[in-house]
């Protein structure tokens, strides 16, 4: 029986060139010349540092900018509020990876509200979608592209 996985994916190093290129665009502004501002990448958080939170209010949109021309999504970053710390300001970004349970639970309730003769079930951080028809699996393709989800899908391992 034909299948595919849905999935929600974000390129590493896509992500690590897009924030080395913001880093770089900081260096050569001549809003932030004499500022230490940067963005930092550890183990999918994000941090924006600058010397006041106006600057890093300044940082957010070039770094959306790189992430969207790289091909990431920014419906997966969840932001936490800016920071005050000493003469510092500080945002965190988290990248999410993965379908947690709720999201997963939302695919599959759409994939069955539609009606669709196929079958859905979750499989850790995925969904596995099976049908007897290949045209059944690219009709919910379709569906969940132009389901608004939360979460940036991806699909993967298609097997007739």
């Amino acid at each position: 029986m034909p299948s595919f996985d849905i999935v929600s994916e974000v390129d590493g190093h896509e992500l690590q060139n897009a924030i080395d290129q913001v880093n770089k665009e900081i260096a050569n502004r001549f809003d932030f010349k004499g500022s230490d501002a940067k963005v930092e990448n550890k183990e999918s958080v994000l941090t924006l540092s600058a010397q006041s939170d106006f600057q890093v209010q300044q940082i957010r949109p070039m770094l959306y900018e790189k992430l969207v021309k790289r091909g990431i999504d920014v419906q997966c970053l969840d932001e936490s509020p800016i920071e005050q710390s000493g003469m510092r300001a500080h945002q965190r970004i988290t990248v999410r990876e993965g379908l947690d349970k709720e999201s997963a639970k939302k695919v599959v309730k759409a994939i069955k509200e539609a009606k669709l003769k196929v079958q859905a079930a979750v499989q850790g951080e995925q969904v596995r979608v099976t049908g007897k028809k290949r045209d059944d699996l690219q009709q919910t393709m379709a569906m969940l592209r132009g389901a608004d989800l939360g979460m940036p899908l991806q699909y993967n391992n298609f097997r007739d």
